[in-house]
């Protein structure tokens, strides 16, 4: 499993993802779940997946080889598509037929299943956020509701829930995904590091940051810590 979260912000848009996979207890590897598609200046796409590798890698495959491929055309590259509203179009359709494939070459009709978030913004266009489902209809990010999360999500929710607004600092939206992720990492074995952190500024169409933060990594410990201290501090200031 995983855990992938997205905000999407007045000043632009803050991903994270961890890069654990499970099969079995004993069957545990690390593989990128954040992918990122720019034409600096034109356009910036970020694709975070979870659930079943095989979905995942050929979906990611297919839009790779739509982008590169002879016949490119506006209809199935997310580099030429018109809009982001499209380009989540795009990654719908394809994550649902790819899910179909691989569901008719399975025996004992045993299902596979995958989730994306799709972020972005072209050139003159506005930042949109998309939740991918297996079936390839999709829900938005939206005001009232700023961020998307995808795998194990339950955990790292509730500190999203309390302090995540559209007015939220890029700074400060940091801080708010890696102590979602910080919350998630302890309560499921399933998810674990390196995590992968990404930024991309509004109307930038580029991204503008990225960060790969390997376990025992001495920011994200301390801040780990320091997050442990206050919540401990406040339980015990509280009284019934």
């Amino acid at each position: 499993m995983t855990y992938c979260v997205g905000l999407l912000l007045n000043q632009g848009i803050v991903l994270l993802s961890d890069t654990r996979t499970n099969a079995g207890l004993d069957n545990i590897a690390t593989y990128r779940k954040m992918f990122l598609f720019e034409d600096p200046g034109e356009r910036v796409i970020a694709i975070l997946t979870a659930g079943s590798l095989s979905v995942t890698q050929t979906t990611m495959a297919r839009l790779r080889e739509a982008i590169e491929g002879p016949e490119v055309d506006e209809a199935t590259s997310i580099l030429r598509a018109p809009t982001m509203l499209k380009v989540a179009e795009i990654v719908g359709n394809m994550l649902a037929e790819v899910r179909r494939d691989i569901d008719q070459k399975m025996s004992m009709g045993q299902g596979v299943t995958a989730t994306m978030i799709v972020a972005g913004q072209r050139r003159g266009g506005a930042m949109r956020m998309f939740l991918i489902y297996p079936e390839g209809n999709f829900i938005e990010a939206t005001e009232d509701t700023p961020f998307l999360q995808i795998g194990e999500h339950k955990y790292g929710k509730p500190i999203l829930d309390r302090v995540v607004k559209p007015t939220t600092s890029l700074v400060e939206a940091q801080k708010a995904v890696l102590l979602s992720m910080d919350s998630t990492l302890r309560s499921n074995l399933s998810v674990g590091m390196p995590l992968d952190l990404a930024l991309i500024e509004r109307d930038a169409c580029r991204v503008g940051q990225t960060r790969r933060i390997e376990a025992g990594d001495p920011q994200f410990k301390a801040m780990s810590e320091a997050w442990s201290s206050i919540l401990r501090e406040g339980f015990t200031r509280i009284e019934i």
